[in-house]
């Protein structure tokens, strides 16, 4: 063996080593065998290496996945039910899709960057080169994929096409209003050339092949990386065929062009009424679920209605145009008397009028000659156009910054099926509720005729596929849990009838204090001192001890028109002159609704600088059930419990009273649609004092804005500090229980989709357990991670009646997922509308629960909600959570963001710009529902 005169090679020298010392053994007779060879020579320059242990590898960790169902509930009285959802049979499962990438250029190489435009690319495409495409029928999603059913003739095909009618981003301000002369100095000259027919370059290239044999897989429980993108492909052939008939594609919901669907909200927002269509796997089969979708559209029609209408005024002078610039930007018109469709650039600088531009015009010698005319001149005396009032107005902009192509606003329509994506004011949001609901016989009425009018049996794409669809709506077997009994005051136990029960006669089960409080009154107009005394009277009734309040501050009327958060200051400066101390409780009115701007100052003001627990009210209609709603909000910020569960008192809980247990719930606040530098608000409200599962408290913290994930449950600041919101929850839970750590954590998540799962199993959950093991290294409490989904399109109807399902129908059959742990649960009574049940998704169970118990559970957290005498429709955690989240959002919307983010800002989970941090609560009332 050759060794190096100034290294050795400590692997080799380790297995001879180990190799002598098993050759010296005996033979079995007593007798040596032959030694093996000396060992090599070291130099003695050369110091021998020390062999150390190699680590073992280090074990890659195992994602969780979601986990099977166990059985099926058996408790409750069996109710059969209709659902939207239609039996889909599929002749066909040897066939394969196959996926196309689709790439569109013009003739120098530049990407099609309009939107919109390929669909009509691809349909040329079909229609010029049907022999080379072998005569397929395309399933295309309008970007960047399409597929088809069986091979292309090649795996790389290139064509080209003339589209005479392209409008992408491109041309925008190369078309003149009418086709002749435009406010734009270049206009003739391009309208002599064909400008708007674009020669164009189209790419299919393969990419993969879909087996439609993982559909079928599916449903028996075998879900495969191709099973979803095989339904994504039989979603598509939906959109498609929703698109050739002329629809506004909503993700998977359609709308037609049709007056009939529209309904009027205000503010030149109407709501469109359209339908979900999508394909769902379940234990059933494969079913297409149908429904009732509305969209925001912006009115159509002339450009100056819809304006006077979105800002309320009288007419056009009275407008605020950099609003209707930020409005109007990017919509589009068509301008008459050419009926050409543009998208709005922006306004004109100066009003019609006034606004020049170069217009090139032939003399008599037969020379162009560029005069500077004025946009009102040029449509009124060169194009014989008359013009009523827009000289006095800015013009439309259809063109580029540096070139722009001037329109008069009364030549200008919008036009329809426009979506309309900022967030709705509280007026609009009630006018559409009150507008789209329809009860349950009508909705299966709409529905029907949707399945019938949409003409999917005659779709070539799903005929090639072998799918056909039934007519009739699917047959469920449901159960209807019983109701709890709830136990109030003076001992007194009742079961809830319907889901609701009233407080009339009846106390609250803890009354708290109302001590030390004063009332403020910013301008609200009403008898102040009666409504204290109504109140006052109320409470005693319900059993809380109201001491007179110190004082009624009125606003100093001076300061009525100054910024909320100055009023807000003013009046702390009265109640601070004028009171012996700090105030424990603070009831306040406002003269507005709920999207009152003192709102979010007002509650910053009293939770994070002083600590004082407060209640906003605005006495419109004040009476006794009014009063009653508010004292129990109220008494629950105090501290006090309005009613609560009989099992939590025994205590009787399945599991839960047995064993410390802590109940989450989480949830994530965003911002508006349009408010995309907004940040995120994520939420976490934890149980407190088990054995109740009625207490709870919140912590809330921001997070970059759009993200879903949360990324502060454990946030580890040094060796022996973790700032992050679960430790300061399980601290809470262990002073509160009788110094008990919970060993289970039941965590309930709202507002993910099915696809982010995996996220909450693997990333939330991970950060949860590390907070855990931060407090004790030796502590591994079992968890049970549930999922609660408001935003999905199943519901439920009873078969010749006009009536809602009975509050606590549950259904864990049939249309539920054919492998996982799912349920749809309407723990509500639907007054109006058609109910819509929650879908809880069960991906973790530790603990082992059967199917009752869980459910059991989960119906019994719908009756523990403070705010009210009801059922709701979703677990009290989440519905908590949401409120903290919603709440402390307020304080978002008047801080100044430079001066939080550099202060107390943190760099976000992605590296980005610090996020502005929420003002710390004070320690009197961050443990208090001082959100419900």
């Amino acid at each position: 063996m050759g060794v190096s005169s100034n290294h050795v090679d400590v692997r080799s020298f380790f297995s001879i080593s180990r190799s002598h010392s098993a050759m010296e053994s005996s033979n079995g007779n007593g007798e040596h065998t032959d030694l093996p060879p000396p060992p090599p020579f070291i130099p003695p320059d050369v110091e021998p290496v020390k062999v150390e242990h190699l680590p073992e590898p280090v074990k890659k960790k195992v994602d969780r996945v979601p986990i099977a169902r166990r059985g099926l509930g058996t408790k409750g009285q069996k109710i059969n039910l209709y659902t939207n959802h239609f039996k889909v049979d599929i002749n066909k499962n040897d066939g394969h899709f196959y996926h196309y990438c689709v790439s569109v250029f013009y003739e120098d190489g530049r990407p099609v960057d309009g939107k919109g435009i390929g669909r009509k690319v691809i349909d040329r495409v079909q229609e010029t080169y049907s022999t080379e495409l072998a005569g397929k029928d395309f399933a295309y999603d309008g970007e960047k994929s399409l597929f088809t059913i069986g091979a292309l003739p090649q795996n790389k095909l290139e064509f080209t096409v003339v589209l005479e009618d392209v409008t992408s981003n491109r041309n925008n301000g190369n078309a003149s209003p009418d086709g002749h002369d435009s406010p734009n100095n270049g206009d003739r000259k391009r309208f002599r050339r064909p400008y708007r027919a674009k020669t164009l370059k189209v790419e299919l290239s393969y990419a993969a092949k879909i087996p439609m044999q993982a559909i079928a897989n599916a449903l028996r429980g075998q879900e495969s990386e191709h099973f979803q993108e095989a339904v994504r492909v039989l979603d598509i052939i939906l959109r498609q065929h929703a698109s050739k008939q002329g629809c506004l594609l909503v993700r998977q919901s359609f709308f037609q062009n049709d007056p009939r669907n529209f309904t009027d909200v205000g503010g030149g927002v109407l709501g469109c009424r359209g339908f979900h269509s999508s394909f769902r796997t379940s234990q059933g089969g494969l079913s297409l679920n149908i429904d009732v979708s509305t969209t925001m559209i912006v009115q159509p029609g002339p450009v100056v209605d819809f304006l006077i209408s979105n800002q309320n005024v009288k007419d056009p002078y009275a407008l605020d145009w950099a609003k209707v610039k930020r409005t109007l930007k990017n919509l589009r018109i068509k301008a008459s008397p050419s009926n050409t469709e543009y998208k709005i650039t922006g306004l004109s600088e100066k009003i019609c009028k006034e606004q020049l531009f170069p217009l090139k015009q032939r003399n008599g010698d037969g020379e162009v000659d560029t005069i500077e005319v004025t946009v009102y001149d040029y449509f009124v005396n060169h194009r014989n156009i008359n013009l009523s009032y827009s000289g006095d107005f800015p013009c439309i902009n259809v063109g580029k910054p540096k070139r722009p192509t001037y329109i008069p606003l009364e030549l200008c329509s919008l036009v329809s099926l426009q979506r309309y994506t900022k967030s709705l004011t509280n007026f609009q949001r009630a006018s559409l509720v009150e507008k789209s609901r329809q009860k349950p016989q009508e909705r299966m009425r709409v529905l029907s005729d949707a399945l019938r009018s949409s003409h999917y049996d005659s779709e070539p794409m799903l005929q090639s596929c072998g799918i056909r669809i039934a007519s009739k709506f699917t047959e469920v077997e449901g159960r209807i849990l019983p109701a709890p009994k709830l136990k109030v005051g003076n001992g007194e136990d009742f079961f809830p009838r319907n889901g609701r029960w009233s407080f009339q006669n009846k106390k609250f089960a803890e009354p708290a204090k109302i001590q030390r409080w004063a009332v403020v009154n910013f301008s609200a107009r009403c008898d102040v001192r009666g409504l204290v005394r109504d109140l006052t009277r109320l409470a005693e009734m319900k059993g809380l001890l109201v001491e007179q309040p110190f004082d009624i501050f009125e606003e100093n009327p001076q300061y009525r028109r100054a910024p909320p958060a100055v009023r807000v200051d003013k009046m702390f400066e009265e109640i601070q002159s004028k009171l012996p101390g700090a105030p424990k409780f603070l009831l306040c009115l406002f003269p507005d609704r709920k999207n009152c701007e003192l709102y979010g100052p007002w509650k910053k003001k009293n939770l994070s600088d002083f600590g004082i627990v407060t209640q906003c009210l605005c006495p419109m209609r004040v009476n006794d059930m009014y009063l009653t709603n508010v004292l129990l909000k109220i008494n629950a910020k105090l501290g006090g419990l309005n009613s609560f569960l009989t099992m939590e008192q025994s205590p009787s809980i399945p599991i839960v009273s047995k064993v410390p247990t802590l109940i989450l719930g989480m949830d994530v606040s965003h911002g508006s649609p349009g408010q995309s530098d907004i940040p995120s608000i994520a939420a976490v409200v934890s149980s407190r004092q088990w054995p109740l599962i009625s207490r709870y408290r919140a912590t809330v913290r921001t997070q970059s804005p759009k993200v879903e994930m949360i990324d502060s449950l454990f946030k580890k600041a040094s060796d022996t500090e973790d700032e992050g919101i679960i430790r300061e929850l399980l601290l809470d839970f262990y002073t509160t229980s009788g110094k008990r750590k919970p060993d289970q954590i039941i965590i309930f998540r709202d507002g993910v989709s099915e696809s982010q799962f995996n996220q909450v199993l693997n990333k939330e959950l991970d950060q949860i357990i590390e907070a855990c093991k931060f407090l004790d290294e030796k502590w591994s409490p079992k968890f049970v991670v549930i999922v609660a989904q408001k935003n999905h399109h199943t519901r439920f109807f009873q078969p010749g009646s006009d009536n809602n399902v009975p509050p606590g129908t549950i259904i864990d059959n049939k249309i539920c997922h054919p492998r996982n742990n799912d349920f749809y649960l309407c723990a509500h009574a639907g007054m109006i509308g058609t109910s819509r049940p929650t879908h809880y998704h069960v991906l973790l169970d530790d603990v082992g629960y059967s199917p009752d118990d869980l459910q059991e559970l989960v119906h019994s957290l719908s009756y523990v909600y403070q705010r009210s005498s009801s059922a709701i429709s979703v677990v009290a955690p989440i519905s908590y959570a949401h409120l903290a989240a919603t709440q402390l959002g307020t304080f978002m919307k008047f801080e100044d963001v430079s001066e939080t983010s550099s202060s107390h800002g943190g760099l976000t989970s992605s590296g980005g710009p610090p996020v502005p941090q929420l003002p710390k609560l004070q320690d009197s009332v961050a443990a208090s529902m001082f959100f419900v």
